[in-house]
């Protein structure tokens, strides 16, 4: 019997269609490098806003297969980690990629596992990329100790810890944690739980604030219901109050495409959201 897509041990990454989505990041299939696989993540982090509006309305349509390639490539609606992960590495194993999925705990390592990314072996060594962070790597980092990257005038790390005998890597922003990401195995079952938990806990980020990111071509771009941060290379931080019309506005302006009904109704939200702080 076949099974269902995010049912048992199946990524169903055959109802992804591939080339559709590498031709909306603008990448060209060619043998599995790393060259590629830094082009392939630079170019999906700049595409794919980072974005929980249709979770704010109440119109998400789930973390299936069909359902991501809808979201993200066709309506150009943006998503977090589950969608962009998904698709991700879907589009790797096309390519020829070793790939594993794995899930890890944003900011504290007791958190739930409600962050998901991309382990990618390729040569002997070990990668970890990360296209579903709002703010993160727009590249692969090596998956060891001590390991950095550089974007811009930020500095990524790695740290390698432990957690009961299970090993965990730490994402780290200049020092900082990101997240903590785990050795254990994944299955699709955990992708529902961990989309459950973060469209639908009361308590939850992604229900309580609008969080819509997106690395620009001149800067890095973070919206929430009452301002805008823009982080370019080089320049202080700016921080921006912005009213209920330019934050739509801008939601717009990163790629999240509304339609007049949806407008109205991500307005009424952001009001309720703005009122409740």
């Amino acid at each position: 019997m076949d099974e269902q897509p995010l049912m048992g041990r199946s990524w169903r990454t055959d109802l992804f269609d591939v080339p559709e989505y590498l031709a909306a990041v603008g990448v060209r299939p060619t043998a599995p490098t790393f060259d590629l696989l830094e082009e392939l993540h630079g170019a999906h982090v700049r595409t794919f806003p980072f974005g929980n509006v249709d979770v704010l309305l109440g119109t998400h349509p789930g973390v299936a297969p069909d359902a991501i390639q809808e979201q993200l490539v066709r309506r150009s609606r943006g998503g977090y980690c589950f969608e962009h992960s998904q698709i991700f590495a879907a589009a790797l194993e096309h390519l020829g990629f070793s790939v594993r999925r794995a899930l890890g705990r944003v900011h504290e390592p007791t958190n739930t596992r409600t962050h998901m990314t991309i382990h990618v072996e390729l040569d002997g060594e070990r990668w970890l990329c990360d296209p579903g962070f709002g703010f993160s790597i727009t590249g692969p980092i090596a998956l060891k100790d001590g390991a950095t990257r550089a974007e811009g005038d930020r500095q990524f790390g790695v740290r390698e810890l432990t957690d009961q005998g299970t090993t965990v890597w730490a994402l780290t922003r200049e020092g900082d944690a990101e997240h903590y990401v785990d050795e254990s195995p994944v299955h699709p079952a955990d992708v529902r739980t961990g989309h459950f938990i973060t469209s639908r806990e009361e308590n939850s980020p992604f229900v309580n604030h609008l969080m819509v990111m997106r690395h620009m071509p001149h800067a890095h771009v973070t919206l929430t219901e009452a301002a805008r941060t823009t982080r370019a290379p080089g320049r202080a931080t700016e921080h921006t109050k912005l009213s209920v019309a330019e934050v739509v506005d801008t939601v717009l302006e990163l790629g999240i495409a509304l339609d007049r009904s949806e407008i109205r109704a991500l307005s009424s939200v952001v009001e309720r959201l703005r009122s409740r702080s």
